[in-house]
């Protein structure tokens, strides 16, 4: 018993004795001396910095969109008059998103079924479309791979009730706005 005692007391004072590297007040940057709580964004991120001076710099895949690089633009296989092909090689790897437009003034239920058709359709194609609706008549369709959004928007614009997409500030009508869609039979419409 006293051998265990004895051990506990000589560990309290080894320990007691260690002392942590601690700055003096007059050698804090003046950021530093100020309560957390009262950090400002800057020092917010300078801290930040501090925290990852020693850390090893993230693979390719796991950086962030806007930090990684763009894959090579072959121009030499582009056509120059077919402006759509280079947005659309310029756009690959990067995030896009298309607004559509739903005709003939659907309510938000119709609107909902519509664009989640037209997700699964396009899904079922191996484009990756997240869809949110944002109006009782239009939605965002966002791509991971932006070069998806223009073979998405030849699909969409051949769907009935669908009034136009836009892509990149341009407009691509729909080819059947006014065609109402039998399929689609909501509960609350005739």
């Amino acid at each position: 018993m006293s051998k265990i005692f004895f051990i506990v007391l000589l560990l309290y004072f080894c320990i007691g004795q260690l002392q942590c590297k601690k700055y003096e007040d007059s050698k804090k940057p003046d950021w530093a001396k100020k309560d957390v709580r009262d950090y400002s964004d800057a020092d917010l991120e300078r801290l930040l910095d501090q925290w990852d001076e020693d850390e090893e710099p993230l693979p390719e895949d796991e950086l962030p969109e806007y930090l990684r690089k763009s894959p090579p633009l072959n121009l030499e296989n582009l056509d120059p008059s077919n402006p759509e092909a280079l947005l659309q090689a310029t756009k690959k790897g990067k995030t896009l998103m298309a607004f559509v437009a739903v005709a003939n003034s659907p309510s938000k239920d119709r609107t909902e079924t519509l664009t989640k058709l037209w997700q699964t359709s396009l899904w079922n194609n191996h484009i990756q479309a997240e869809r949110y609706l944002i109006d009782d008549d239009r939605a965002i369709f966002m791509f991971k791979d932006g070069s998806q959004a223009w073979e998405a928007k030849d699909y969409l614009i051949e769907q009935e009730e669908c009034k136009e997409v836009s892509i990149e500030s341009k407009i691509y009508p729909g080819k059947f706005p006014d065609k109402i869609n039998e399929a689609i039979n909501p509960k609350d419409e005739l």
